[in-house]
């Protein structure tokens, strides 16, 4: 068996979706095993005092050119949502609830999909939340009731506490064992650290 890549993630986050499809075959090539967890970073924005829209215009206008240079490079569907931002702590709180039916990460793709890929902005409410867990034969108001219990509440909020005191301070942001790598464009890193600990 292969290392762990911890993988912090949040689907407000758009280095986010293209790190979760660029990690995929990364990790199928080493025989790791990719361990999801959601980062709240609405709470960790507030905590901090930052406002995302608040940055300079041209920079936002900017970011928008440059996802689309990285999606045209990996041959993704990439699309920048109408709705931006959404409030994604359901969202969050609904992949952590898909985990006990073991169908986490295939909720976390439909979610990216839908909402970075076809302009679905449904999935911060449960009306989109519902439909993709039907879709995955998980029904839909267990998954509703699940992620609106105290005890998901609470898992989201350990998993974000976790991850600020690991040192994550931004999605995504990946670790192989203690070593951190922030950021969608740090997969070469991660293969390097991974081929190193195979020798």
């Amino acid at each position: 068996m292969g290392e762990t890549i911890d993988f912090y993630w949040d689907i407000g986050s758009t280095n986010s979706y293209f790190a979760l499809r660029l990690i995929k075959p990364l990790a199928a090539r080493h025989n790791a095993t990719i361990s999801p967890h959601p980062f709240n970073l609405g709470y960790v924005f507030r905590r901090n005092n930052y406002v995302l829209m608040d940055e300079p215009k041209e920079k936002i206008a900017n970011r928008i050119v440059d996802l689309g240079r990285w999606a045209k490079r990996h041959h993704l569907p990439f699309r920048f949502p109408s709705t931006f931002p959404i409030k994604t702590s359901r969202a969050l709180r609904a992949a952590l609830a898909a985990r006990r039916f073991g169908r986490e990460w295939d909720f976390m793709e439909a979610m990216f999909s839908a909402y970075w890929e076809r302009d679905d902005a449904s999935i911060a409410d449960y009306s989109g939340l519902r439909r993709i867990a039907a879709s995955l034969g998980i029904e839909p108001a267990a998954l509703e009731s699940l992620a609106e219990s105290d005890q998901v509440r609470a898992q989201l909020a350990a998993e974000t506490d976790r991850g600020l005191a690991r040192g994550v301070f931004g999605a995504p942001t990946f670790f192989v064992r203690d070593e951190m790598f922030w950021g969608k464009d740090r997969m070469e890193f991660i293969d390097a650290e991974l081929a190193a600990s195979r020798r």
